[in-house]
């Protein structure tokens, strides 16, 4: 279901494509992409990728090719990956990253997008149904709504990632130019990077939180079924209550194991 009549919008937004651990030339052996990045710092690498990531403006937009910023600039780090394949950042980003690595300021690479100015999403009431697949897209969590509730982007928090884009089923999202003539850092300030990664750190917490909460809730339906199951259950037959109880009891088992109980 497409709105029709809708006019076509530039979609930079370049999904993360599974692939081998390197992200450079397709078909290159891993040793000659080694040897084609320059080495890497002999400085702790730890260090490297805290500012890497400083200088990266966390839109989390994975056009980069991976899952956010700061998996982007621990590649950097150890070498398997190419400073200019952040379109956010632009051609300014890519010369951050250079004076951070030692690496010659290489051009964008179109492969990954292009610098333009930024974007911010804006959502058309007319047409939204209120599904929440775009509140759960987002990674700086400014979007607001709830199921069959029309939903709100709030501009200012808005990072222009286009995550929410392609979540949309009824196309009821389009993109405006927030910054004019003005792209990569000259459309976006070092305030509004710090803050960017604040709101996708705590998402990142919040569902992490969540999961657990639903685990240990689920873990404590489970224990207090198994504790009685006859009462629980409607299976009268011995055996198959013996089968079921073995059954709880080894799914248990597997989700303590998982969060590394005893």
């Amino acid at each position: 279901m497409a709105r029709e009549g809708l006019p076509d919008h530039p979609r930079l937004h370049r999904q993360v494509r599974p692939g081998p651990a390197g992200h450079g030339r397709p078909g290159a052996p891993q040793q000659e992409e080694e040897r084609r990045l320059n080495p890497i710092p002999a400085e702790p690498t730890g260090g490297l990728v805290e500012r890497l990531t400083a200088a990266l403006p966390q839109t989390q937009c994975t056009r980069c090719g991976y899952p956010d910023c700061q998996t982007y600039a621990e590649a950097i780090a150890e070498g398997r990956a190419e400073i200019n394949q952040c379109p956010p950042g632009g051609a300014e980003g890519v010369r951050r990253l250079a004076a951070l690595t030692g690496r010659p300021a290489l051009p964008l690479s179109p492969e990954h997008g292009l610098e333009a100015p930024r974007q911010l999403a804006v959502i058309d009431e007319d047409w939204c149904i209120g599904c929440t697949l775009c509140i759960k897209a987002c990674p700086a969590d400014c979007i607001v709504g709830a199921p069959k509730q029309m939903h709100l982007i709030v501009a200012a928090q808005c990072t222009g990632c286009e995550l929410c884009i392609p979540a949309c089923p009824v196309d009821c999202i389009s993109l405006v130019n927030a910054s004019g003539e003005a792209t990569g850092w000259s459309a976006w300030s070092a305030p509004q990077a710090d803050e960017a990664l604040q709101r996708y750190r705590f998402r990142q917490q919040r569902i992490e939180r969540d999961k657990r909460e639903n685990d240990a809730r689920l873990q404590a339906k489970a224990e207090a079924k198994l504790a009685d199951l006859p009462a629980a259950s409607q299976i009268t037959d011995p055996a198959l209550l013996d089968r079921k109880r073995a059954m709880i009891e080894a799914a248990l088992a597997r989700a303590r194991a998982k969060r590394g109980e005893a």
